[in-house]
């Protein structure tokens, strides 16, 4: 017998098939919409990331990057909630401070081992650094999306989380080069 609970859900719904989808509370809105653009960017974002652990070989990096992508799930459901109604009972969908210096932490202690830079450097290097890059890319294109959705659309911290995002995906970068043995090109 299978519980309730148990039963499968069905990944397609036809719900927008017409072009818009549901966010929290239950009000429809257009895929075009700047909310939806702007958690779509945070899904891409985390979906790079996930193309970056499949491949670093690194258990370090890879911890990190999968940490990056359970607050991303979390960013994206404050997005999806224009009305902040799981605030307070979802938890894990919570950033604040203390994961903003959970950040800041992993790029000093990462910073600490790179030589300083000088000069900028051109993204690339091997697979993991060049995809680290353009997650980097990726991040800030989210950033400027939330952004444009205004002051009161999410909480401070998210936007100071993203923008920490990028920086560690810089020193990310550097560091899986770094330690495949790639030189970095400077600019």
């Amino acid at each position: 017998m299978e519980h309730a609970y148990n039963h499968r859900v069905k990944i397609y719904t036809r719900t927008g098939d017409s072009g818009d989808t549901s966010l929290f509370g239950g009000a429809r809105v257009s895929k075009s919409e700047p909310r939806v653009a702007a958690y779509g960017d945070v899904d891409e974002l985390s979906a790079w990331l996930g193309l970056v652990r499949s491949g670093a070989g690194d258990a370090d990096l890879a911890s990190i990057l999968e940490q990056l992508q359970r607050d991303l799930f979390a960013i994206g459901a404050r997005l999806a909630d224009p009305a902040h109604r799981i605030a307070d009972r979802v938890t894990k969908a919570a950033i604040g401070a203390r994961d903003i210096e959970r950040l800041e932490s992993w790029i000093d202690t990462l910073d600490a081992d790179l030589p300083p830079l000088r000069k900028f450097i051109l993204p690339g290097g091997g697979v993991a650094g060049a995809s680290l890059h353009v997650a980097r890319t990726v991040c800030r294109r989210a950033e400027r999306s939330i952004v444009a959705l205004g002051r009161d659309a999410v909480e401070p911290g998210i936007l100071t989380y993203m923008n920490r995002i990028s920086d560690l995906l810089f020193v990310m970068a550097r560091v899986a080069n770094r330690r495949a043995g790639l030189a970095e090109s400077e600019w």
